[in-house]
């Protein structure tokens, strides 16, 4: 008897672990793959219309399946100075409003999925909201994106569009201001993770 009830309990653990590992629980963390991603920046000004990319950009994905999909962290950071237009002259107007020598980054945080669609196929479609940090300013702000999960690797892309004003930044002049920019940019980003 005694044989038996350590055999019944052998079983239950072994159910409960095939439970929990089974295809209906899934949570891993992936993060970017930098040489693959990209992250533009575009903007107008009363000259002509110009864009920026970045080159250097960190960040963490981690996602959970039990009944649902559900994201459980999402977090970006830009180095500052890395924001790259091919123009020197205002690479350094763009550092200059963005006050870089004091802020070296920006920054994404998630704090909640509004709304997740599954679209099927491992494709979604997400309302989120997050905190959003320029030049020392943090704003939450309400952020769209298509995510598709493949395997080991997800791809986010969606573009969101801000004011610098918001974040205190006055948006870069050049030639004496004869240049100015719009205040108005739209960020737009293809993100891989693995």
């Amino acid at each position: 008897m005694f044989y038996q009830k350590r055999k019944n309990i052998a079983i239950l653990g072994v159910f409960a672990m095939f439970l929990f590992t089974s295809s209906k629980f899934y949570s891993q963390e992936y993060n970017v793959d930098t040489k693959n991603s990209s992250l533009l920046v575009y903007g107008t000004s009363n000259i002509h219309d110009w864009e920026i990319e970045t080159e250097n950009q960190t960040g963490v994905i981690s996602i959970e399946t039990a009944d649902e999909f559900q994201i459980k962290k999402l977090n970006f950071t830009v180095e500052a100075e890395s924001l790259k237009s091919g123009k020197s002259g205002m690479d350094k107007n763009t550092y200059k409003a963005l006050n870089t020598k004091e802020f070296k980054t920006i920054k994404f945080q998630f704090v909640k999925s509004e709304k997740i669609t599954d679209l099927k196929d491992g494709n979604f479609k997400i309302k989120a909201k997050g905190n959003l940090t320029i030049a020392g300013v943090t704003k939450e702000i309400s952020l769209d994106f298509n995510l598709n999960v493949n395997g080991e690797t997800i791809k986010l892309v969606g573009e969101k569009s801000i004011k610098m004003t918001d974040y205190k930044v006055d948006p870069p002049t050049a030639l004496l201001g004869t240049i100015k920019t719009g205040d108005t940019v739209t960020i737009k980003f293809n993100t891989i993770l693995n």
